[in-house]
Protein backbone atom coordinates (compact mmCIF):
# COMPACT_ATOMS: atom_id res chain seq x y z
CA UNK A 1 0.00 0.00 0.00
CA UNK A 2 2.68 1.96 1.17
CA UNK A 3 4.77 1.25 -1.90
CA UNK A 4 1.86 1.50 -4.72
CA UNK A 5 0.02 4.70 -3.32
CA UNK A 6 2.08 6.58 -0.96
CA UNK A 7 0.78 8.76 1.57
CA UNK A 8 -3.36 8.78 -0.06
CA UNK A 9 -5.62 7.76 2.15
CA UNK A 10 -6.82 4.32 1.86
CA UNK A 11 -10.47 4.40 1.83
CA UNK A 12 -13.30 1.66 1.63
CA UNK A 13 -16.92 2.28 0.88
CA UNK A 14 -19.14 -0.34 1.42
CA UNK A 15 -22.93 -1.08 2.45
CA UNK A 16 -22.16 -3.47 4.83
CA UNK A 17 -19.69 -2.43 7.93
CA UNK A 18 -17.49 -4.94 9.10
CA UNK A 19 -18.25 -4.54 13.02
CA UNK A 20 -22.36 -3.79 14.13
CA UNK A 21 -23.17 -2.89 17.57
CA UNK A 22 -26.83 -4.60 18.26
CA UNK A 23 -29.21 -3.71 21.63
CA UNK A 24 -30.37 -7.52 22.45
CA UNK A 25 -32.85 -6.60 25.70
CA UNK A 26 -30.71 -4.69 28.01
CA UNK A 27 -27.21 -5.74 26.79
CA UNK A 28 -25.26 -4.47 23.73
CA UNK A 29 -23.56 -6.77 21.70
CA UNK A 30 -20.52 -5.66 18.80
CA UNK A 31 -20.96 -7.96 16.07
CA UNK A 32 -19.46 -9.28 12.88
CA UNK A 33 -22.16 -9.45 10.27
CA UNK A 34 -22.44 -12.95 7.78
CA UNK A 35 -20.93 -11.31 4.94
CA UNK A 36 -17.85 -13.05 3.23
CA UNK A 37 -16.79 -10.06 2.04
CA UNK A 38 -16.55 -7.77 5.35
CA UNK A 39 -14.78 -10.45 6.83
CA UNK A 40 -12.02 -10.66 4.38
CA UNK A 41 -11.60 -6.45 3.41
CA UNK A 42 -11.50 -6.28 7.72
CA UNK A 43 -8.28 -7.91 7.13
CA UNK A 44 -6.76 -5.68 4.68
CA UNK A 45 -8.23 -2.68 6.85
CA UNK A 46 -6.46 -4.16 9.91
CA UNK A 47 -3.40 -4.67 7.77
CA UNK A 48 -3.42 -1.42 6.21
CA UNK A 49 -5.38 0.75 8.21
CA UNK A 50 -7.29 4.08 6.92
CA UNK A 51 -11.09 4.41 6.92
CA UNK A 52 -14.17 2.25 5.67
CA UNK A 53 -17.46 4.22 5.04
CA UNK A 54 -20.58 1.84 5.51
CA UNK A 55 -24.26 1.89 6.52
CA UNK A 56 -24.73 1.84 10.18
CA UNK A 57 -27.26 -0.36 9.91
CA UNK A 58 -27.18 -1.81 13.61
CA UNK A 59 -29.75 -0.33 15.89
CA UNK A 60 -27.29 0.62 18.98
CA UNK A 61 -24.60 1.78 16.22
CA UNK A 62 -25.24 5.11 16.77
CA UNK A 63 -24.46 4.83 20.62
CA UNK A 64 -20.85 4.37 19.83
CA UNK A 65 -19.88 6.75 17.41
CA UNK A 66 -17.69 10.12 17.74
CA UNK A 67 -19.26 13.78 16.69
CA UNK A 68 -17.97 12.59 13.14
CA UNK A 69 -20.29 9.67 13.14
CA UNK A 70 -17.20 7.30 13.38
CA UNK A 71 -15.53 5.18 15.89
CA UNK A 72 -12.17 3.29 15.61
CA UNK A 73 -12.59 -0.56 15.19
CA UNK A 74 -11.82 -2.86 16.10
CA UNK A 75 -12.59 -2.35 19.85
CA UNK A 76 -9.82 -2.73 21.76
CA UNK A 77 -6.76 -3.33 18.21
CA UNK A 78 -8.18 -0.28 16.90
CA UNK A 79 -6.24 -0.65 13.60
CA UNK A 80 -8.77 1.60 11.43
CA UNK A 81 -11.78 3.92 11.86
CA UNK A 82 -15.41 3.05 10.79
CA UNK A 83 -17.92 5.92 9.44
CA UNK A 84 -21.55 5.37 9.55
CA UNK A 85 -24.07 6.64 6.78
CA UNK A 86 -27.42 6.71 8.21
CA UNK A 87 -30.72 6.76 6.14
CA UNK A 88 -34.28 6.64 8.41
CA UNK A 89 -36.57 3.55 7.60
CA UNK A 90 -38.29 5.10 3.81
CA UNK A 91 -34.83 5.77 2.92
CA UNK A 92 -33.09 2.16 3.57
CA UNK A 93 -36.25 0.46 1.62
CA UNK A 94 -35.81 2.32 -1.11
CA UNK A 95 -32.29 2.05 -1.49
CA UNK A 96 -31.53 -1.48 -0.04
CA UNK A 97 -34.63 -3.71 -0.02
CA UNK A 98 -36.15 -2.56 -3.60
CA UNK A 99 -33.10 -1.11 -5.56
CA UNK A 100 -30.55 -3.32 -3.93
CA UNK A 101 -32.20 -6.53 -3.15
CA UNK A 102 -35.17 -6.52 -5.74
CA UNK A 103 -33.66 -5.17 -9.22
CA UNK A 104 -29.97 -5.30 -8.58
CA UNK A 105 -29.62 -8.92 -7.16
CA UNK A 106 -31.97 -11.09 -9.53
CA UNK A 107 -30.73 -9.03 -12.62
CA UNK A 108 -27.17 -10.23 -11.56
CA UNK A 109 -28.09 -13.26 -10.49
CA UNK A 110 -29.71 -16.04 -13.07
CA UNK A 111 -31.69 -17.69 -11.21
CA UNK A 112 -35.02 -16.70 -12.54
CA UNK A 113 -36.39 -14.21 -10.25
CA UNK A 114 -37.75 -10.96 -12.16
CA UNK A 115 -35.91 -7.70 -11.42
CA UNK A 116 -38.64 -5.14 -10.15
CA UNK A 117 -37.91 -1.63 -11.59
CA UNK A 118 -38.97 1.18 -9.21
CA UNK A 119 -39.01 5.25 -9.84
CA UNK A 120 -39.23 6.18 -6.62
CA UNK A 121 -37.05 3.90 -4.58
CA UNK A 122 -34.28 5.04 -7.71
CA UNK A 123 -34.31 8.01 -6.49
CA UNK A 124 -33.74 6.93 -2.59
CA UNK A 125 -31.08 5.05 -4.32
CA UNK A 126 -29.16 8.15 -6.16
CA UNK A 127 -29.84 10.29 -2.59
CA UNK A 128 -27.99 7.52 -0.66
CA UNK A 129 -25.41 7.41 -2.67
CA UNK A 130 -25.08 10.94 -2.28
CA UNK A 131 -24.96 10.77 1.08
CA UNK A 132 -22.05 8.27 0.91
CA UNK A 133 -19.77 10.61 -1.29
CA UNK A 134 -20.24 13.20 0.95
CA UNK A 135 -19.12 10.97 3.66
CA UNK A 136 -16.00 10.10 2.03
CA UNK A 137 -15.47 14.04 1.33
CA UNK A 138 -15.63 14.81 5.05
CA UNK A 139 -13.26 12.37 6.15
CA UNK A 140 -10.71 12.74 3.82
CA UNK A 141 -10.71 16.54 3.45
CA UNK A 142 -7.76 17.63 0.89
CA UNK A 143 -6.01 14.75 1.08
CA UNK A 144 -5.34 12.81 -1.45
CA UNK A 145 -7.02 9.63 -1.67
CA UNK A 146 -7.28 6.12 -3.04
CA UNK A 147 -11.12 5.26 -2.66
CA UNK A 148 -12.46 1.31 -3.19
CA UNK A 149 -16.13 1.22 -3.76
CA UNK A 150 -17.56 -2.79 -2.89
CA UNK A 151 -20.42 -3.59 -5.40
CA UNK A 152 -24.13 -2.54 -6.51
CA UNK A 153 -24.92 -0.18 -3.77
CA UNK A 154 -22.79 2.28 -4.15
CA UNK A 155 -23.26 2.28 -8.66
CA UNK A 156 -23.75 6.16 -8.49
CA UNK A 157 -21.21 6.84 -6.44
CA UNK A 158 -17.86 6.91 -8.37
CA UNK A 159 -19.22 9.34 -10.94
CA UNK A 160 -20.58 11.92 -7.92
CA UNK A 161 -17.56 11.54 -6.15
CA UNK A 162 -15.34 12.36 -9.50
CA UNK A 163 -17.34 15.28 -10.50
CA UNK A 164 -16.40 16.64 -7.31
CA UNK A 165 -12.93 15.61 -6.94
CA UNK A 166 -11.42 14.61 -10.19
CA UNK A 167 -8.30 14.07 -9.56
CA UNK A 168 -8.96 11.10 -6.19
CA UNK A 169 -8.42 7.56 -7.79
CA UNK A 170 -11.10 5.09 -7.45
CA UNK A 171 -11.47 1.50 -8.30
CA UNK A 172 -14.93 -0.51 -8.06
CA UNK A 173 -15.16 -4.38 -7.29
CA UNK A 174 -18.52 -6.14 -8.40
CA UNK A 175 -18.91 -9.02 -6.27
CA UNK A 176 -21.64 -10.52 -7.32
CA UNK A 177 -21.43 -11.75 -11.66
CA UNK A 178 -22.36 -8.90 -14.22
CA UNK A 179 -25.14 -9.94 -16.05
CA UNK A 180 -25.83 -11.11 -19.49
CA UNK A 181 -26.51 -7.60 -21.66
CA UNK A 182 -29.61 -9.13 -22.79
CA UNK A 183 -30.48 -9.31 -19.63
CA UNK A 184 -29.06 -6.00 -18.48
CA UNK A 185 -30.39 -4.00 -21.28
CA UNK A 186 -34.13 -4.15 -19.66
CA UNK A 187 -32.39 -1.79 -16.95
CA UNK A 188 -34.69 1.39 -17.05
CA UNK A 189 -31.08 3.23 -15.73
CA UNK A 190 -28.80 1.06 -17.42
CA UNK A 191 -26.98 4.42 -19.09
CA UNK A 192 -26.85 6.00 -15.93
CA UNK A 193 -25.41 2.56 -14.43
CA UNK A 194 -22.68 1.89 -16.76
CA UNK A 195 -21.90 5.71 -17.12
CA UNK A 196 -21.30 5.83 -13.57
CA UNK A 197 -18.77 3.00 -12.93
CA UNK A 198 -16.92 4.45 -16.38
CA UNK A 199 -16.04 7.01 -14.15
CA UNK A 200 -13.88 4.86 -12.00
CA UNK A 201 -9.86 4.37 -13.12
CA UNK A 202 -10.23 0.37 -12.50
CA UNK A 203 -13.50 -1.67 -12.58
CA UNK A 204 -12.88 -5.13 -11.17
CA UNK A 205 -14.76 -8.54 -11.67
CA UNK A 206 -14.28 -12.07 -10.27
CA UNK A 207 -13.88 -13.42 -13.57
CA UNK A 208 -12.76 -12.81 -17.18
CA UNK A 209 -16.54 -14.04 -18.51
CA UNK A 210 -17.88 -11.46 -16.34
CA UNK A 211 -15.50 -8.41 -17.31
CA UNK A 212 -16.37 -9.63 -20.96
CA UNK A 213 -20.16 -9.38 -20.30
CA UNK A 214 -19.42 -5.58 -18.87
CA UNK A 215 -17.42 -4.95 -21.88
CA UNK A 216 -20.12 -6.17 -24.15
CA UNK A 217 -22.95 -3.90 -21.98
CA UNK A 218 -20.88 -1.19 -22.54
CA UNK A 219 -20.73 -1.94 -26.40
CA UNK A 220 -24.43 -1.85 -27.12
CA UNK A 221 -25.70 0.89 -24.62
CA UNK A 222 -23.37 3.61 -25.21
CA UNK A 223 -20.88 5.39 -27.94
CA UNK A 224 -17.94 3.98 -26.17
CA UNK A 225 -14.61 2.24 -27.10
CA UNK A 226 -14.30 -1.09 -25.79
CA UNK A 227 -10.71 -2.34 -26.36
CA UNK A 228 -10.88 -6.20 -26.17
CA UNK A 229 -6.86 -6.70 -26.31
CA UNK A 230 -5.94 -4.83 -23.15
CA UNK A 231 -9.14 -4.73 -21.74
CA UNK A 232 -10.04 -0.75 -21.64
CA UNK A 233 -12.56 1.39 -22.84
CA UNK A 234 -12.56 4.90 -23.43
CA UNK A 235 -15.97 6.82 -22.69
CA UNK A 236 -16.34 10.82 -22.44
CA UNK A 237 -12.66 11.51 -22.42
CA UNK A 238 -12.08 9.13 -19.50
CA UNK A 239 -10.21 5.61 -19.92
CA UNK A 240 -11.74 2.44 -17.17
CA UNK A 241 -9.43 -0.39 -17.41
CA UNK A 242 -11.44 -3.73 -16.44
CA UNK A 243 -9.94 -7.08 -15.06
CA UNK A 244 -10.80 -9.98 -13.35
CA UNK A 245 -9.62 -10.24 -9.85
CA UNK A 246 -10.84 -13.51 -7.95
CA UNK A 247 -11.18 -12.28 -4.18
CA UNK A 248 -10.18 -14.43 -1.36
CA UNK A 249 -9.82 -15.42 2.22
CA UNK A 250 -7.58 -14.57 4.67
CA UNK A 251 -5.88 -18.09 4.93
CA UNK A 252 -3.38 -17.82 7.88
CA UNK A 253 -6.02 -16.17 10.06
CA UNK A 254 -8.87 -18.81 9.45
CA UNK A 255 -6.09 -21.65 9.68
CA UNK A 256 -5.42 -20.59 13.06
CA UNK A 257 -8.75 -19.94 14.49
CA UNK A 258 -9.55 -23.69 12.91
CA UNK A 259 -6.82 -25.09 15.00
CA UNK A 260 -7.23 -23.00 17.98
CA UNK A 261 -11.07 -24.63 18.13
CA UNK A 262 -9.33 -27.85 18.07
CA UNK A 263 -6.82 -27.51 20.75
CA UNK A 264 -9.87 -25.98 23.17
CA UNK A 265 -11.93 -28.81 22.69
CA UNK A 266 -14.44 -27.15 21.07
CA UNK A 267 -14.91 -28.72 17.90
CA UNK A 268 -15.29 -31.78 20.14
CA UNK A 269 -17.99 -29.79 22.24
CA UNK A 270 -19.75 -29.33 19.09
CA UNK A 271 -19.81 -32.82 18.30
CA UNK A 272 -21.46 -33.73 21.92
CA UNK A 273 -23.98 -31.40 21.30
CA UNK A 274 -25.01 -32.64 18.34
CA UNK A 275 -24.41 -36.29 18.98
CA UNK A 276 -22.24 -36.54 15.88
CA UNK A 277 -19.52 -39.06 17.29
CA UNK A 278 -20.17 -41.79 14.82
CA UNK A 279 -21.53 -39.56 11.74
CA UNK A 280 -20.56 -38.23 8.29
CA UNK A 281 -20.88 -34.64 8.88
CA UNK A 282 -22.09 -32.77 5.54
CA UNK A 283 -22.03 -28.56 5.81
CA UNK A 284 -23.77 -26.25 4.52
CA UNK A 285 -23.10 -22.45 5.54
CA UNK A 286 -25.34 -19.68 4.09
CA UNK A 287 -27.02 -16.65 4.20
CA UNK A 288 -30.65 -17.75 3.31
CA UNK A 289 -31.06 -16.55 -0.46
CA UNK A 290 -32.61 -17.95 -3.24
CA UNK A 291 -29.29 -17.98 -4.72
CA UNK A 292 -27.42 -20.13 -3.13
CA UNK A 293 -29.43 -23.29 -3.99
CA UNK A 294 -30.04 -24.55 -0.51
CA UNK A 295 -33.57 -26.56 -1.31
CA UNK A 296 -31.61 -28.51 -4.03
CA UNK A 297 -28.78 -29.60 -1.77
CA UNK A 298 -31.60 -31.14 0.36
CA UNK A 299 -33.18 -32.58 -2.19
CA UNK A 300 -29.91 -34.19 -3.48
CA UNK A 301 -29.27 -35.08 0.60
CA UNK A 302 -32.54 -37.30 0.50
CA UNK A 303 -31.81 -38.25 -2.96
CA UNK A 304 -28.45 -40.02 -1.62
CA UNK A 305 -30.06 -40.75 1.62
CA UNK A 306 -33.10 -42.90 -0.03
CA UNK A 307 -30.22 -44.30 -2.36
CA UNK A 308 -27.85 -45.67 -0.17
CA UNK A 309 -30.02 -47.05 3.10
CA UNK A 310 -26.36 -47.83 4.46
CA UNK A 311 -25.55 -44.27 5.23
CA UNK A 312 -29.02 -43.86 7.25
CA UNK A 313 -28.24 -42.96 10.83
CA UNK A 314 -24.76 -42.46 9.70
CA UNK A 315 -24.69 -38.98 8.31
CA UNK A 316 -25.65 -35.85 8.93
CA UNK A 317 -26.66 -32.50 7.18
CA UNK A 318 -25.88 -29.84 9.24
CA UNK A 319 -26.96 -26.56 7.23
CA UNK A 320 -26.11 -23.01 8.93
CA UNK A 321 -28.53 -20.13 7.66
CA UNK A 322 -28.18 -16.93 8.29
CA UNK A 323 -31.81 -14.70 7.80
CA UNK A 324 -31.49 -12.11 5.49
CA UNK A 325 -33.81 -9.64 3.80
CA UNK A 326 -36.77 -11.26 5.77
CA UNK A 327 -38.71 -7.73 4.84
CA UNK A 328 -39.04 -8.81 1.04
CA UNK A 329 -41.66 -11.71 -0.15
CA UNK A 330 -38.86 -13.90 -2.03
CA UNK A 331 -36.53 -14.50 1.10
CA UNK A 332 -39.42 -15.05 3.11
CA UNK A 333 -40.82 -17.65 1.07
CA UNK A 334 -37.61 -19.15 0.76
CA UNK A 335 -36.79 -19.67 4.38
CA UNK A 336 -40.52 -21.37 4.56
CA UNK A 337 -39.20 -23.84 1.45
CA UNK A 338 -36.27 -24.56 3.36
CA UNK A 339 -38.32 -25.58 6.67
CA UNK A 340 -40.57 -27.20 4.86
CA UNK A 341 -37.89 -29.17 3.38
CA UNK A 342 -36.39 -30.12 6.38
CA UNK A 343 -39.03 -30.94 8.02
CA UNK A 344 -40.23 -33.93 5.22
CA UNK A 345 -36.53 -35.09 5.10
CA UNK A 346 -36.46 -35.40 9.16
CA UNK A 347 -40.21 -37.30 8.89
CA UNK A 348 -39.55 -39.19 6.29
CA UNK A 349 -36.31 -40.61 7.21
CA UNK A 350 -35.29 -39.79 10.64
CA UNK A 351 -35.71 -41.86 13.93
CA UNK A 352 -36.00 -41.44 17.67
CA UNK A 353 -32.17 -41.55 17.45
CA UNK A 354 -31.00 -39.49 14.59
CA UNK A 355 -32.59 -36.39 12.54
CA UNK A 356 -30.78 -36.59 9.01
CA UNK A 357 -31.08 -32.45 8.80
CA UNK A 358 -29.87 -30.49 11.76
CA UNK A 359 -30.83 -26.71 10.37
CA UNK A 360 -29.51 -23.70 11.95
CA UNK A 361 -31.41 -20.86 10.88
CA UNK A 362 -29.68 -17.63 13.13
CA UNK A 363 -26.52 -15.53 12.98
CA UNK A 364 -23.33 -17.20 13.60
CA UNK A 365 -20.30 -15.05 14.45
CA UNK A 366 -17.49 -16.12 12.01
CA UNK A 367 -15.26 -17.97 14.65
CA UNK A 368 -17.96 -19.73 15.23
CA UNK A 369 -18.83 -21.24 11.61
CA UNK A 370 -14.79 -22.10 11.78
CA UNK A 371 -15.54 -24.65 14.04
CA UNK A 372 -18.21 -26.05 11.85
CA UNK A 373 -15.92 -26.25 9.28
CA UNK A 374 -13.38 -28.06 11.25
CA UNK A 375 -16.06 -30.29 12.13
CA UNK A 376 -17.58 -31.25 8.56
CA UNK A 377 -16.12 -33.96 6.86
CA UNK A 378 -17.61 -32.44 3.81
CA UNK A 379 -19.05 -29.34 2.16
CA UNK A 380 -21.36 -28.41 0.32
CA UNK A 381 -21.80 -25.25 -1.71
CA UNK A 382 -24.88 -25.84 -4.12
CA UNK A 383 -25.25 -21.66 -5.11
CA UNK A 384 -27.09 -21.50 -8.36
CA UNK A 385 -25.20 -18.66 -9.54
CA UNK A 386 -22.59 -17.22 -7.65
CA UNK A 387 -19.58 -14.32 -8.46
CA UNK A 388 -17.16 -16.20 -6.21
CA UNK A 389 -19.03 -17.38 -3.03
CA UNK A 390 -16.02 -17.52 -0.09
CA UNK A 391 -17.59 -19.86 1.60
CA UNK A 392 -15.74 -22.88 -0.43
CA UNK A 393 -12.70 -20.88 -0.23
CA UNK A 394 -12.62 -20.54 3.96
CA UNK A 395 -13.81 -24.95 4.44
CA UNK A 396 -10.51 -25.22 2.31
CA UNK A 397 -8.69 -22.98 4.82
CA UNK A 398 -9.84 -24.26 7.85
CA UNK A 399 -9.21 -28.14 6.89
CA UNK A 400 -5.94 -27.49 8.38
CA UNK A 401 -5.36 -31.49 8.68
CA UNK A 402 -6.14 -31.68 4.49
CA UNK A 403 -9.51 -33.81 5.74
CA UNK A 404 -12.22 -33.27 4.12
CA UNK A 405 -14.12 -32.51 0.82
CA UNK A 406 -15.30 -29.97 -0.80
CA UNK A 407 -18.95 -30.42 -2.61
CA UNK A 408 -18.91 -27.02 -5.56
CA UNK A 409 -21.15 -25.74 -7.32
CA UNK A 410 -20.38 -25.50 -11.39
CA UNK A 411 -22.12 -22.38 -11.19
CA UNK A 412 -20.01 -20.44 -8.81
CA UNK A 413 -16.95 -18.04 -9.46
CA UNK A 414 -15.08 -20.28 -7.22
CA UNK A 415 -14.98 -23.58 -9.32
CA UNK A 416 -12.65 -22.03 -11.83
CA UNK A 417 -10.06 -22.00 -9.36
CA UNK A 418 -10.81 -25.00 -6.98
CA UNK A 419 -10.64 -27.68 -9.15
CA UNK A 420 -9.70 -30.19 -7.40
CA UNK A 421 -13.51 -30.15 -5.47
CA UNK A 422 -16.55 -32.25 -6.57
CA UNK A 423 -18.58 -29.86 -8.87
CA UNK A 424 -21.74 -30.70 -9.52
CA UNK A 425 -24.67 -28.95 -10.87
CA UNK A 426 -27.20 -28.17 -8.22
CA UNK A 427 -30.50 -28.41 -11.14
CA UNK A 428 -29.73 -31.98 -11.69
CA UNK A 429 -30.58 -33.60 -8.17
CA UNK A 430 -29.85 -37.18 -10.10
CA UNK A 431 -26.39 -36.53 -10.57
CA UNK A 432 -25.90 -34.23 -7.46
CA UNK A 433 -26.68 -37.22 -5.36
CA UNK A 434 -24.55 -39.57 -7.24
CA UNK A 435 -21.59 -37.29 -6.79
CA UNK A 436 -22.18 -37.46 -3.20
CA UNK A 437 -21.86 -41.03 -3.11
CA UNK A 438 -19.00 -40.69 -5.35
CA UNK A 439 -17.37 -38.66 -2.98
CA UNK A 440 -18.25 -40.81 0.63
CA UNK A 441 -17.11 -43.81 -1.25
CA UNK A 442 -13.82 -41.78 -2.17
CA UNK A 443 -10.53 -43.16 -0.82
CA UNK A 444 -9.06 -40.99 2.15
CA UNK A 445 -5.85 -40.21 0.13
CA UNK A 446 -6.83 -39.50 -2.71
CA UNK A 447 -9.32 -37.09 -0.64
CA UNK A 448 -6.53 -35.65 1.31
CA UNK A 449 -4.34 -35.16 -2.45
CA UNK A 450 -7.22 -32.80 -3.51
CA UNK A 451 -7.67 -30.87 -0.64
CA UNK A 452 -3.72 -30.32 -0.35
CA UNK A 453 -3.90 -28.93 -3.70
CA UNK A 454 -6.96 -26.55 -2.86
CA UNK A 455 -4.99 -25.42 0.07
CA UNK A 456 -1.98 -24.01 -2.13
CA UNK A 457 -4.15 -22.72 -4.43
CA UNK A 458 -6.10 -20.78 -1.38
CA UNK A 459 -2.81 -19.97 0.56
CA UNK A 460 -1.14 -18.84 -2.68
CA UNK A 461 -4.21 -16.53 -3.43
CA UNK A 462 -5.53 -15.36 -0.52
CA UNK A 463 -6.78 -12.16 0.20
CA UNK A 464 -3.73 -9.96 0.42
CA UNK A 465 -3.02 -10.91 -2.57
CA UNK A 466 -6.36 -10.07 -4.53
CA UNK A 467 -5.85 -6.44 -2.78
CA UNK A 468 -2.15 -6.49 -3.90
CA UNK A 469 -2.89 -7.63 -7.44
CA UNK A 470 -6.01 -4.18 -7.40
CA UNK A 471 -3.97 -1.49 -5.68
CA UNK A 472 -0.77 -2.54 -8.15
CA UNK A 473 -3.18 -2.79 -11.23
CA UNK A 474 -4.33 0.58 -10.48
CA UNK A 475 -1.50 2.22 -9.62
CA UNK A 476 0.17 0.67 -12.55
CA UNK A 477 -2.90 1.68 -14.90
CA UNK A 478 -3.55 4.97 -13.51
Amino acid sequence: MKAKIGDASFVVASNREPYMHVRKGERIQCIRPASGMAVALDSIMRACGGLWVAHGSGNADREFVDGGDGLMVPAGDERYRLRRVWMNRKEEEGYYDIISNEMFWPLCHTVYVRPKYNEEAWQQYMEINRRFVDAILDEIEDKNAFVWFQDFHLALAPKMLKEKKPDILTAHFWHVPWPHPERFRSCPWKNEILESLLANDLIGFHTRYNCNNFLDSVDRSLEAKCDRAEYFVSYSERKTFVRPFPVSVDFERIAGLSDKSVKCGEVDNLRKRYNLHDKLVFLGVERIDYTKGIPEKIKAFKWFLRDNPEFREKAVLIQVGAPSRIRLEEYRRIMDEISELVEDVNWEYGTDRWSPIIYLPEHHDFDEVVKYYRLADYCIVSSLHDGMNLVAKEYVAAKTDSSGMLVLSEFAGASEELMEAVQVNPYDTKSFAGKLQEMVKMSDEEKERRMKKMRGVVEERNIYMWAANVISSLARLS
